[in-house]
């Protein structure tokens, strides 16, 4: 994978932008702030398709949305969420009460193929041993002081949660990313005796790399390709962990050893694990501490604001950022959800450098179960999956999946087994600029010298009058693309479009 988080300027001399009079947009994908569209697809014919135009001053508009393709910057490798083991227990127990469903859930979400009426999420991240979602305090090896791992056993965790993984690798073959992490060392390896809370002992820190990386190839005996990282949290309701950024730094560098030598040098270790308020401190250090060991570090979505990503980022331009977890609460509002998912995570989260776009569970029910019991986690009113599934096999997808589902259907390969989207420079100008919020990225093809697609994903926020009162306003906006134009009108609420235009060299 080519570097990644730096910028790109592509600089060609006596640069002339290549016009494109013969593009057109066709291709639209809509949620609206009143479900009248849920990731709807809007196709367009010939007749009907948008037009790109030779700029002029004439079209008369209060907001432009200019896409700049000669900025690049990271590349994208997908969307998703966290298979838990109660998510996938969820999942096998739709599977089994109604298989015709399940089939459709899966694909709805995850197949990937261009044009299809489906999301394409391609990013999966799964714990190594007990969360707070799952039946049971476990790891995948309890045998106390086994610092040769005799006992451990990749089939720990229950059979439901790879015979789910595997059915969502049939419906998805660019499921290249299975993001592997876990919530706690075996209990026999920390000072609280437990899996919940506490830290790990000193005089475990040199075994516990040798659990990684049995867990690593334990999946990638299975057929699962892998990531790795480790989290920074400590709760003794469930399985967490606190491990100092130095310790952390030990482990890492020991795992990357263990990781080339056993063949595996393409597995990335992603540190961190953690909440954006501290992203000039922790991942900094670790960072520092181990640059050869990690990839990048991960962040969450719950202290902090988005752009503390960027401090991160500008300590450390080469390394990669991730957004791996964020939850939604049951009860909460769903357009206020939307905009804040759009503005922060989907569109605000890859602005500011992150790579993938991950919620918390896939899949849970109405009530936000099952969890482990005792756990006390998502203690704002419960945590909601991209999907509630109900015990009659019937289903319904949330604000988490359809706000997730517009971007990503914009960075998917256009080709089977091709490059995912690249984030590319867009800006919203005009006196009602700040009512739309976009993203721009660049999908390039298998051949090179095939057009490649341009994508936008837009959320329109008008949706209160200038004397504070409820009143959802389409905007009708320009998009700018190499000197020519093309004139839309958003609803309010979030519009996915895509065009194709020649390659600039």
């Amino acid at each position: 994978m080519s570097p990644t988080h730096r910028l790109y300027f592509l600089i060609l001399c006596a640069f002339i932008p290549r016009r494109v009079q013969t593009q057109q947009i066709y291709d639209v994908w809509q949620t609206t702030w009143d479900r009248s569209s849920l990731f709807t697809s809007f196709p367009r014919t010939t007749s009907t398709a948008i037009n790109f135009n030779p700029s002029t001053n004439s079209i008369p508009t209060s907001v432009n949305i200019v896409v700049d393709d000669a900025v690049e910057y990271q590349d994208i490798i997908g969307f998703g969420g966290s298979l838990t083991d109660s998510a996938a227990l969820i999942l096998k127990n739709i599977k089994t009460a109604n298989s015709g469903n399940y089939w459709n859930l899966l694909n709805y979400m995850f197949n990937p193929t261009d044009g299809v009426n489906a999301a394409g999420l391609s990013y999966v991240r799964v714990p190594i041993g007990a969360s707070d979602f799952s039946a049971s305090v476990y790891s995948l090896d309890d045998s106390n002081g086994d610092t040769s791992f005799h006992s451990f056993n990749i089939n720990r965790a229950p059979a439901y949660l790879f015979e789910v993984l595997r059915d969502i690798q049939t419906i998805n073959d660019l499921l290249k990313v299975v993001h592997v992490l876990p919530w706690s060392p075996p209990a026999w390896m920390k000072d609280s005796g437990t899996m919940n809370g506490g830290s790990i002992k000193p005089d475990m820190v040199s075994f516990y790399p040798t659990y990684l990386l049995k867990a690593v190839k334990g999946f990638q005996a299975m057929g699962f390709p892998i990531y790795a990282n480790e989290p920074q949290n400590s709760n003794p309701t469930y399985p967490t962990c606190t491990i100092a950024p130095d310790v952390e730094a030990q482990i890492g560098s020991a795992l990357r050893s263990l990781l080339n030598d056993n063949g595996l040098s393409n597995v990335k270790i992603i540190g961190y694990e953690h909440n954006w308020d501290d992203a000039g401190a922790y991942p900094v250090t670790l960072i520092h501490d181990a640059p050869d060991a990690f990839a990048g570090v991960a962040f969450h979505c719950y202290e902090g604001n988005v752009d503390n990503q960027d401090v991160f980022h500008n300590a450390e331009p080469s390394k990669d950022v991730y957004l791996t977890e964020c939850t939604g609460t049951l009860g909460s509002d769903w357009w206020g959800d939307i905009k804040w998912y759009m503005d922060n995570l989907w569109i605000g989260a890859l602005e500011h450098n992150a790579k993938s776009g991950l919620m918390w569970n896939i899949a849970l029910d109405g009530n936000g179960n099952p969890m482990l019991p005792g756990a006390v986690s998502c203690n704002k009113g419960g945590c909601r999956g991209l999907v509630t599934v109900n015990s009659d096999g019937s289903y319904s997808f949330n604000q988490d999946f359809y706000s997730m589902a517009q971007a990503s259907k914009a960075v998917i390969p256009k080709d089977s087994g091709g490059p995912f989207g690249t984030r590319i420079h867009v800006s919203v100008t005009g006196s009602l600029g700040w009512t739309l919020r976009a993203g721009a990225y660049i999908t390039r093809r298998k051949n090179p010298s095939d057009w490649s697609r341009y994508s936008i994903v837009v959320l329109n926020w008008y949706d209160t009058s200038p004397a504070g009162s409820w009143s959802p306003t389409p905007v009708t906006a320009s998009i700018s693309f190499r000197g020519m134009q093309a004139t839309y009108t958003f609803p309010v609420g979030v519009t996915t479009l895509w065009w194709y235009a020649p390659p600039t060299s």
